[in-house]
Formats: structure tokens, C-alpha cells, sequence
């Protein structure tokens, strides 16, 4: 099979213009369509879908779902988006450029809902899914062409007609050979798209910027030019050794993407549901200033977890345990994703201030959850101070990835490290 119809799931050895069987054009056609089994399904626009599909009247107008003028955009329907209008964006600069659009605020506990409903239909074909958040999974469909009567590609195909006609709501579908790969794909022909890149691989992402790989923003975006390093086939064609050198195990990693090689599998237990760090104290701690003093430096280890990984965090969760062993779990969502400890830090003293009345606790934790990758966010993503703190932090990665993991830390953290040390 080297060619499909996603209407009517005609199957063909070679490309053709339209369906011979009931006449569409959506046909998918790759030589090595038979032999690719992994995939990355993305919910299209999700949250202002699921608005849409909930109230029909708000079809064919622009809907934004986000804050007040003073909050930022979460995200918006395809009409918005031709408007100029994109995740992140200040609303006010949104409603400038689509003064017509619904404002929407996000109802979570519904695109949960509905998210869960997808993700059951997708656990029919395959027990090998991995969510990264609410809205995209990948999946692994080896050796479940029996099972289903038909390649991966078909099953897939037939999932994404399926989610539409049950939910109303519409995924686009990256077919490759790796989790990087298939994420690519993914977004190549949203919305209601399917993707698949082969072979061609290394060529294909050759031209492309190099911040379309993931964990790869502004910042770094700025760094790898300044080394003349601007598409992908430049990375792929630099020396190992020398992006070792430059940019630590982010320059390694850099160099396998280069060549569209991941070797990171499809599985389930390892989902990633968050990132976090939690410690012991020597002594249980109840003054705010004590607490605020360890909780910056685990905000320090996650935020460079997640950079590390090229993830961004949509929540910030903080964790308590008291001295008679009761866990408290506190968390917020943010309007803008971070991978920043300033951010994380911020946020979850925020949320600690409310909970430091003097009572000692023995445990403390910070994390992210709902987690997105940074590769897939758009350049104005990281907005105002988060942007600055981001680039800040990512040239203390450099210098620690150069010079050592000590090599450079805050003040705050220092003297705390000078007064106490947790275990």
C-alpha cells in the first residue's frame, strides 16, 4: 500500500489525484506508508472547538478563549488565527486585530471531559499512548495490522473520521518512524490534516529554521544563529563534538534531531503528567522566609528539567507535608506556559504565603503540570518578563553545561546553602 483515501479507505499501490472508488481528494500517498507505525494525534484548536461544538450559533464567528483585556489569549478557533491572533498574545492586542471575535473564559473541567472521550477512542487501537497534555498523544501501532485488519495508517484514518463523527471535534494525524518525527508531521496540514514523513526525513527538515525542533525558543533560537548555525542542515552537517562544546547535552540532542533520529519510545508509564522536586528538612521549618529559601531552589532544578526536555508547564502545583505526615497540594493556572524558575518560583510563593501561618512542615515540593512541548509554541510565546527571564536562564544553562552545574547560582539560593542545607 502506498496510497489511501481518507473518506472511504480505498487502498492503492500508487498515488492518485482523487479516489477511484468514490471520487475525493483527500488522498494520502508515501512510499512508506505501509511500514510507518508511530503517530502523533493533535486536537485542532481544541479548547475554542470544544466552545464551538458546544454552542452551534458560535460556528462561523472568531472565538478566543482566554482572560479579560488584561489576561492573555489560551487559545482560538482557525477564523482568529487568519486575524493574527495567537496563544499567548495579550488580549488586548488580540481584540485589536480581531475586534469581532467571542471572548471565551476556558472551562477546564470540560476539555478534560472531552479529552478523555478521545483518548478512550484512541485506546481501542492501540494500548501504547503516551498524552502529553489534554489535547496531543502519541501512539504506537506496531505489529497491530492483524488485530485490525489493515495497516496502521488505515486505523488510524478511521480513528480520525470516528473522533469527528462522535465528538464534533476534529484531530489532525502525524505518521513517521519516531516521536519527533510524528509530532512534526502532525502540523503540517492542520486542521483535519494527515502527515506522514519517511525516508526523506533529514532532507525534508534540511531547509527548516531551526526553531522548528523542539525545546528549541528565542533564546536559543538567537545562540545557534550567532554560531551560524540557522537551519536544520546546518546543525546536521556541524561537527558533534563542536555542538557538545557550544551548547552541552542540549547541543547533543541537537545533533540527533538534526538527522531526525529519536530513539525514545512510545510508553504509557512513562507519561509525562508533570516535572517536580520535593525535599526532606533536617528540621521542620514554619517561617515563610525559610520555606521561600528551599522552594527557590527546587523551582531551580524543575525549570531546568523542563528546559532540558524542551517542556513548558500550563500549571504550577506546590506541596506540603505537615509534621503528622498529611500531604496538602496546592496548584494554579497560569495564562502563559513557563519553563522558567523566576516564574515558578513566583507563582508558588504565591500559593506557599497562604499556607506559611507558622504551622512547621517537614516536606516541601514544587512542579509543572499539563504539560506542552516549547518547540511547538510560537515565537511571541514567551511574552514580557517571562521572554527575558527565559533568555537569562538559558544563558545559565550554557555557562553550567560549560563549566559545571555549580558553576553559577542565585543569591538567595546561595546563602541559604550557606546557612542550611535540607537533606
Amino acid at each position: 500500500m502506498k496510497a489511501f483515501c481518507r473518506d472511504c479507505f480505498w487502498r492503492g499501490v500508487e498515488a492518485v489525484r482523487r479516489c477511484p472508488k468514490c471520487g475525493s481528494p483527500r488522498i494520502v500517498a508515501h512510499e512508506d506508508l505501509a511500514s510507518l507505525a508511530i503517530a502523533h494525534m493533535d486536537c485542532d484548536a481544541f479548547y475554542a472547538s470544544v466552545e464551538k461544538r458546544d454552542r452551534p450559533e458560535l460556528r462561523d464567528q472568531a472565538v478566543i478563549v482566554g482572560g479579560g483585556r488584561r489576561g492573555v489569549v489560551t487559545t482560538c478557533c482557525y477564523i482568529a488565527r487568519i486575524k493574527g491572533v495567537r496563544s499567548a498574545m495579550p488580549m488586548f492586542k488580540a481584540l485589536k486585530l480581531c475586534p469581532e471575535a467571542v471572548v471565551i473564559k476556558p472551562d477546564f473541567a470540560k476539555y478534560r471531559a472531552a479529552s478523555q472521550q478521545i483518548l478512550g477512542m484512541a485506546g481501542t487501537l492501540t494500548p501504547l499512548i503516551q498524552n502529553l497534555s489534554l489535547d496531543e498523544a502519541w501512539m504506537d501501532l506496531s505489529g497491530t495490522e492483524r488485530l485490525h485488519g489493515a495497516p496502521p495508517a488505515i486505523a488510524l484514518a478511521r480513528l480520525q473520521a470516528r473522533i469527528e463523527a462522535e465528538t464534533g471535534l476534529t484531530v489532525s494525524i502525524g505518521l513517521a518512524s519516531n516521536k519527533f518525527l510524528a509530532k512534526i508531521a502532525s502540523d503540517l496540514d492542520k486542521p483535519r490534516g494527515f502527515s506522514v514523513i519517511g525516508a526523506e526525513a533529514q532532507a525534508f527538515l534540511a531547509p527548516k529554521p531551526v526553531g522548528i525542533l523542539p525545546g528549541v525558543g528565542p533564546a536559543m533560537v538567537a545562540s545557534l544563529e550567532k554560531a551560524g548555525l540557522r537551519t536544520v542542515g546546518d546543525l546536521a552537517r556541524s561537527d558533534v563534538k563542536d555542538l557538545a562544546e557550544r551548547f552541552g547535552t542540549q547541543g547533543l540532542r541537537l545533533a540527533r534531531l538534526s538527522r531526525g533520529e529519536d530513539s525514545r519510545a512510545v510508553n504509557p508509564s512513562e507519561e509525562r503528567k508533570g516535572i517536580s522536586a520535593e525535599t526532606t528538612f533536617n528540621e521542620d521549618l514554619s517561617a515563610l522566609a525559610d520555606l521561600e529559601d528551599v522552594l527557590a531552589e527546587l523551582a531551580e532544578k524543575v525549570a531546568r528539567h523542563a528546559r532540558g526536555d524542551g517542556l513548558a508547564g500550563r500549571v504550577v502545583t506546590l506541596k506540603l507535608r505537615t509534621t503528622d505526615f498529611k500531604i496538602l497540594t496546592r496548584r494554579r493556572t497560569i495564562a502563559v506556559p513557563t519553563q522558567t524558575a523566576k516564574t515558578l518560583f513566583a507563582v508558588g510563593r504565591e500559593l506557599l504565603a497562604k499556607e506559611a501561618t507558622g504551622r512547621p512542615y517537614r516536606l516541601i515540593g514544587i512542579g509543572m503540570a499539563d504539560l506542552v512541548e516549547a518547540g511547538a509554541v510560537e515565537d511571541d510565546f514567551f511574552a514580557g518578563e517571562e521572554r527575558k527571564a527565559l533568555a537569562g536562564e538559558k544563558t545559565l544553562d550554557a555557562i553550567r553545561a560549560r563549566f559545571g552545574a555549580d558553576a553559577v547560582t542565585s543569591g538567595r539560593i546561595f546563602r541559604a546553602k550557606g546557612a542550611s542545607k535540607p537533606d
